[in-house]
Order: C-alpha cells, then structure tokens, then sequence
C-alpha cells in the first residue's frame, strides 16, 4: 500500500520557523490553549502551491493531527479550492498559532505585534517560493491578518495578487441554535462564495485540474465536500482521520477540564 505523507518541515526558511515560535510571552495563556502546542500549516512548502488559503485557529482535531484546516472547515475549505481546480496545490496557514480559548480571545489580541511578527514571517516565506495566484481568507479575523501584511514592507509587493475574503465555512453552525437558521445561513454563505469564486476562477493560471466553475446552490451537497489528502497528514495517520465523521471532542464536567481534555473515538465502520 503506498500512502503519500507530509515529510514536515526540513526545509527553510520553514524549519527555523518551527523551531523558533512564540510561546506564554506572546499567547496570553488565558486567552489561547498553549498547552497543546503550536499548530504550523497545511499543504505545500516546496514552492507548488498555486493558492494561500488564511485561517483563524486549530480546533480539537487539527490539534491531534498537528494540521490546520481538517475538520468540517478544512473539508469545505477543500471543496472549495476544487471548485477552483486546486486539489493539492495550496498552503494553509492560520492567523493564530494556538487554539483560541473564549469567544474574545481572538479580537483582544489580533494586533499582538509578537503575533503579527511570527505570522508575517509565515506570509513572507510561503510567498516568497514565488508560484501563489491567489490568497482567500476565512473569517474576519484572517481578513484583517492579510490586510495588515499588505501594509508591511515586505507585503506591499503583494497588493495586486488576486483576494477574496470568503465567510468562515463554519459560520452557519457557530451563528444558529437551530436547523432553520442554519440552513439560512448555509445560503447566505454560499451566495457570497459563489461571489468569490467567479472573482477567483479566471485568476488560477495553473490548476491541478482544469475545470469549469460550477457554483454552490442553497447548501453543501455531499460531492462538495471533500476528505483532507494524505498528503497533508504526517506519516502514520489513519485514514479515518481525513474524513467525514467527526472523531474528537472537547469534554469535560466545567471548562477547565474541558480544556485539557480530547476525547478521540474511532468513527463506526472502521474496526473489522
């Protein structure tokens, strides 16, 4: 069986990034999960990629799997990018390194300069291999990280590169307590996709699979939504970690062991 894998980070600039990453003294640990470590990227480094996909933070799996991007947001996120033929030609980098804990984490500490430096180095180095047509931003807080680069030195060469900044994938759950406004919310996300995607489309000069742009209708069909590559992974991964079913979960009787605890379950089907 020959799987492909994601080698890490041996290569620089990228492996001194990951070797020299802020920590307590830039993350308040009151407002992100430090304690699980930093959480670096997802996809190429070697200079492929053709689109740079920004974040905003790791959740409980891309916890485990030490990737950003490979829940239900890094499935749509996927879709996505297909959408556009780009089905492995891509990097993915977050906003912030660690989880953020608390629903005002993010906003109080997004212009953190020791936040912004370590991140820029990111944007510096994943742009300068050269090859990116395109950047989308997920969320408003991704929105404002891109639009921050720009105004650097560095990043001012990069305000002509195709962008769209595109609702967080996961915004219809997080917004809605029940099945009727998220199904709303489903629509008012896609319309506003399919928006970015025309803007998008005739920007990919190099996709790995050439396409024609089909839009998204009221909500996600189950051919949009698209398994994380093993390619991504680490070596060793199981496959079930790419998939459909969500596998990991925050639990705990109050927040504190809630957050030091992932509960990790093996989705049905996959013990023979």
């Amino acid at each position: 069986m020959l799987v492909e894998f994601d080698s890490g980070y041996d290569q620089q600039p990228f492996r001194d990034l990951c070797a020299s990453y802020p920590g307590a003294e830039t993350y308040d640990p009151q407002d992100f999960r430090i304690e699980w470590g930093p959480i670096f990227h997802r996809g190429r480094l070697d200079g492929s990629a053709r689109v740079l996909v920004v974040g905003q933070d790791p959740a409980q799996h891309e916890t485990i799997v030490r990737r950003i991007l490979v829940g239900t947001a890094g499935r749509r996120a996927q879709g996505f990018l297909a959408k556009l033929g780009i089905t492995q030609s891509y990097v993915m980098v977050n906003t912030f390194l660690y989880s953020v804990y608390g629903q005002s984490g993010g906003n109080k500490h997004k212009n953190e300069p020791g936040i912004v430096l370590y991140r820029n180095k990111w944007f510096k180095a994943v742009l300068g291999l050269g090859n990116i047509e395109a950047v989308v931003s997920l969320g408003s807080l991704a929105d404002e990280a891109w639009h921050a680069w720009l105004k650097t030195a560095d990043g001012a060469v990069y305000k002509t590169l195709a962008y769209q900044h595109i609702t967080h994938p996961t915004w219809p759950e997080s917004s809605a307590h029940d099945n009727a406004t998220r199904a709303a919310n489903t629509k008012i996300m896609l319309t506003k996709w399919n928006a970015a995607l025309t803007v998008l489309a005739p920007q990919i000069q190099h996709p790995d699979v050439p396409t024609t742009l089909v839009p998204y209708g009221d909500a996600f069909k189950p051919i949009e939504l698209f398994d994380i590559i093993a390619k991504d992974l680490p070596a060793g991964l199981p496959a079930w970690m790419r998939g459909d079913t969500p596998w990991a979960v925050r639990q705990g009787a109050d927040a504190a062991a809630k957050r030091r605890t992932i509960t990790i379950t093996i989705p049905d089907g996959v013990i023979p």
